[in-house]
């Protein structure tokens, strides 16, 4: 005895201009490991910087170097949970730094003078690298959009 089968199958999309957090990934070790080091390097860089150059005869050079690390891992580790984050930040903060650098070398000429060459090449360099983070910023928010 035969009989004839009918599969319907429906698909559906959905797209959002939120920024959503992939919460089944926090719940899993890595993801609560990188959870536990975003919150305790707040809290971390948050003391180092409320107490920091209270004493400003002590050389500061131990706590610059633990705040600059403890700085960099958390927003680092921040960074890594989103794509689209990390890429938006590296384009700001690469934009930033470069035009602060691209101005300070032009403003102090003299003061650089042998290494000015190299040091404008290295800031105008650094313009290219922060569009290129914004070149990868939008194809990350066409992937994560599903475009």
């Amino acid at each position: 005895m035969s009989h004839t089968v009918t599969v319907t199958r429906t698909t559906t999309t959905t797209t959002t201009s939120a920024l959503i957090i992939n919460t089944g990934y926090l719940k899993s070790w890595p993801g609560l490991l990188k959870l536990a080091q975003v919150i305790l390097g707040i809290v971390v860089v948050g003391l180092v910087s409320y107490y920091f150059n209270r004493y400003q005869n002590i050389n500061n050079t131990p706590e610059v170097f633990f705040l600059l690390m403890a700085v960099t891992f958390l927003v680092g580790t921040f960074l890594l949970l989103t794509e689209v984050v990390y890429h938006g930040f590296a384009f700001i903060l690469y934009l930033a730094a470069s035009l602060t650098f691209i101005i300070e070398v032009n403003h102090r000429k003299r003061n650089y003078y042998y290494d000015y060459e190299p040091y404008f090449a290295a800031a105008v360099i650094g313009l290219v690298v922060s569009f290129l983070y914004l070149l990868s910023t939008v194809f990350a928010l066409r992937s994560y959009r599903g475009l």
